[in-house]
């Protein structure tokens, strides 16, 4: 009996000596991964899925594609802004010329006009007092001269005497009794009237037949 007891207190006193050991296997594999993928990356491994990965990269190169050409965008903008106003500043320079050219050539124009009047003064100066009619001849002379230049510039006389009054062309200065055949016709012309196209310059300043109520009724 001593002998049993014995045995058994053997066994229990080696039991507790020797605590049993077990070795976690998993943890032992996990931290070797995670050494290794550290040691090859030098950083902390990515835990998102790899398709995450791919539209991440593949928005970041939207983004700069984005980029590039807004950025392209721009630099078309500010040149085609440039080529604008270069072309402007052209046309404007190219209507300041013909404009005067145009002005230049219409006052060369009228100086005959004025080569005219002098020889008229001149002429009659030379002759004396009686010298009307040839002081006559040359306005009459210089005048034709002056509306050849204004017809050269497009310039039209307006047909007065003898038209119905337009109030659109005409200015009607004063009125005169007349027939009733008469009536609302142009009789004198103070003024000339003249156009340019279709704008008006200037109306022509006119008297206007106005006939009487009776003499109206009478033409009847």
């Amino acid at each position: 009996m001593e002998r049993i007891f014995s045995e058994k207190d053997r066994q229990s006193n080696e039991e507790k000596a020797e605590p049993l050991r077990v070795t976690d296997r998993r943890r032992i594999h996990m931290d070797q991964e995670g050494k290794k993928q550290g040691d090859d990356n030098g950083s902390v491994p990515s835990l998102k899925p790899t398709y995450v990965e791919e539209l991440e990269a593949r928005t970041k190169a939207a983004e700069n594609r984005v980029g590039e050409i807004q950025s392209r965008f721009e630099q078309l903008r500010q040149q085609l802004q440039r080529e604008t106003d270069a072309t402007r500043q052209r046309l404007n320079r190219a209507a300041e010329e013909r404009a005067q050219r145009d002005k230049a050539d219409f006052i060369a124009s009228l100086l005959p006009v004025i080569d005219n009047l002098w020889r008229a003064i001149q002429a009659a100066e030379k002759e004396g007092p009686g010298s009307f009619e040839t002081l006559a001849e040359g306005v009459r002379g210089t005048a034709a001269s002056f509306e050849n230049a204004l017809s050269t510039a497009g310039v039209e006389p307006l047909e007065s005497v003898g038209q119905q009054f337009n109030p659109e062309i005409h200015e009607a200065v004063d009125t005169v009794p007349v027939e009733p055949d008469q009536d609302g016709k142009i009789i004198t012309e103070y003024s000339r009237g003249y156009r340019i196209g279709d704008r008006l310059l200037r109306p022509a300043r006119v008297r206007v037949g106005h006939a009487r109520e009776e003499g109206k009724e009478a033409f009847k």
